[in-house]
């Protein structure tokens, strides 16, 4: 069948999803979804599910071509303030254009604009849901100040679970280091979920920093750097050894 080209040989090849998200133009489960809406073409076909491209074969997604995986790419970025975690050039303050690289890459969940510290930027679209599975239990730690001194069972009732967006949020750490100011490390990530916590106890954020991802920590980077992770820190975050 047109499209389908299994029948040379799927050992040498690899499925249309996968190709997809190893280029770094969405996750697997993305790529499901654009083929599904017949926006992928192998050779000039338009793909199907199941499909398998092979070397040599053209691959385009909305009438763009599509290169093959090379190497996996890892990045830590010190997110500034005023910075959007979001991959649309529309949007003049998006982390792509900030950043410049010169291959394709996309962030490892999200900041908000008003918060600033450690994100993670890869093209490997499968490692993304994986990290961002909230039953993984992935760590993420934050230096949180705000607008007026904590009171005395602050770090109780915070790292034991509140009420937000509909539900209670799972137990976390909390440690005070100094009037108005505390470390929180998470294991899960809903929206605005550590201004939410504060808010629900009657305090404002004034300032919020990522220090570590897993284990991955920011230490002495400067505001607005990126660098390539090393061997150590990727086997870490990928469970490979």
């Amino acid at each position: 069948m047109p499209g389908n080209n299994s029948d040379r040989g799927s050992s040498e090849g690899i499925r249309i999803n996968k190709y997809l998200s190893g280029s770094g133009s969405c996750s697997r489960r993305g790529a499901d979804k654009l083929i599904s809406e017949g926006r992928v073409v192998i050779n000039g076909t338009v793909a199907e599910l199941g499909s398998v491209v092979f070397p040599g074969d053209v691959v385009e997604l909305d009438g763009k071509k599509v290169l093959p995986h090379s190497d996996d790419i890892y990045l830590a970025f010190y997110k500034p303030l005023g910075v959007t975690c979001t991959t649309d050039t529309r949007d003049p303050s998006n982390i792509i254009d900030y950043i410049g690289y010169p291959e394709r890459i996309f962030p490892v969940g999200r900041l908000d604009k008003n918060s600033s510290g450690l994100i993670l930027l890869t093209n490997n679209g499968d490692i993304v849901n994986t990290l961002l599975r909230a039953e993984n239990n992935h760590e993420k730690e934050y230096i949180v100040s705000v607008d007026k001194p904590l009171a005395a069972d602050f770090a109780e009732r915070m790292s034991s679970g509140l009420p937000i967006l509909g539900q209670t949020t799972l137990p976390c750490e909390v440690e005070i280091l100094g009037s108005r100011r505390f470390r929180i490390v998470l294991h899960q990530g809903l929206n605005r979920q550590i201004r939410r916590m504060c808010e629900y106890l009657g305090y404002r954020v004034v300032k919020l920093r990522r220090v570590r991802f897993m284990n991955i920590v920011l230490g002495s980077m400067k505001v607005g750097e990126v660098r390539r992770l090393t061997s150590e820190e990727v086997r870490g975050l990928t469970g490979n050894k």
